[in-house]
């Protein structure tokens, strides 16, 4: 069955539906998919275009054209740790050591894989549209939408910085001050494909930070983003002289953790459809749950 959106008219006497699609955020190359790729516009079920003047009490039905599954993802029958799922969207909390999305390295085992074949087995027909996405060795929550408009939807969001995340860090040393933010341009190191760094050419990159607990070998913190660059905070930390513990390619230590200590454990946004606040918060796992007991010990 195709996705499909639909509204009874109040207020819109006069108005097109191409103008009141616009107010819903329906792109022109939605507009366009729907028109020439097999998707329906249909005013009280009866088929209409796009200059049609809506009325009160009108019942409008989009119908968007039918998505077609990732073309070269392998369906990969993988445990996927569902928090929340409706027609619209999931929220996945993702284990460390797996990639949201297949690399050179990498190129299946991903959250992506697991994802396609979860979908093949419930009958789900659209591609992977995966909105906030996480390092291979960062955990935690994901956003994932279940069709191209909601991802278009949520995106918008993201862009207004309306899609609110926050992390667990455990950090080298002890941090000064304890709350602060980080406002430090990142870009690709010249001698990398992977790395980053804090670099005047970059782009802009907004840490905001406070300390939960300290002792002698490390910190933990809380953090949160204002933009969304490659390793943030990762580079931030350790441009300041804390990098994360396990993350070795920043010059963490692996003695406490053999990957980067980072987890993401709350998610906050709009729902794209029912436009309610959605909010998640989840635990540290188990490797990270250790470390604080280190902390409580000391």
């Amino acid at each position: 069955m195709s996705f499909t959106l639909e509204w009874v008219m109040q207020h819109a006497i006069g108005i097109t539906i191409k103008e009141f699609l616009k107010t819903q955020s329906i792109s022109k190359a939605a507009l366009t998919d729907i028109k020439f790729k097999g998707g329906k516009i249909l005013v009280n079920g009866k088929e209409e275009n796009v200059r049609y003047s809506l009325k009160n009490g009108d019942r409008l039905v989009v119908l968007f054209p039918p998505e077609l599954p990732s073309v070269g993802l392998i369906p990969e029958r993988l445990p996927l740790d569902i928090i929340f799922e409706d027609e619209y969207i999931l929220i996945v909390q993702k284990e460390y050591g797996m990639n949201t999305i297949p690399s050179r390295e990498h190129p299946t085992g991903s959250l992506a894989n697991a994802l396609v074949s979860y979908y093949q087995e419930h009958g789900i027909k659209a591609t992977t549209h995966i909105v906030t996405r996480l390092d291979r060795d960062t955990s935690g929550l994901v956003l994932i939408a279940k069709h191209r408009h909601i991802h278009h939807l949520l995106s918008e969001q993201q862009k207004a910085g309306d899609v609110k995340r926050k992390y667990i860090a455990f950090a080298e040393g002890e941090i000064s001050p304890l709350s602060d933010t980080i406002n430090d341009p990142i870009g690709r190191c010249s001698d990398s494909i992977i790395k980053r760094e804090v670099r005047e050419d970059g782009q802009t990159a907004i840490t905001h930070y406070r300390v939960v607990a300290q002792h002698v070998p490390f910190s933990k913190l809380e953090l949160s983003l204002e933009t969304g660059r490659t390793h943030q905070i990762r580079v931030h930390l350790a441009y300041k002289g804390h990098p994360l513990l396990g993350d070795d390619l920043y010059g963490g230590k692996r003695n406490e953790m053999d990957r980067q200590a980072l987890h993401c454990f709350f998610l906050k946004f709009t729902h794209p459809v029912t436009k309610q606040t959605m909010t998640f918060a989840i635990d540290l796992p188990e490797d990270m749950k250790k470390l604080e007991q280190e902390m409580k010990k000391s």
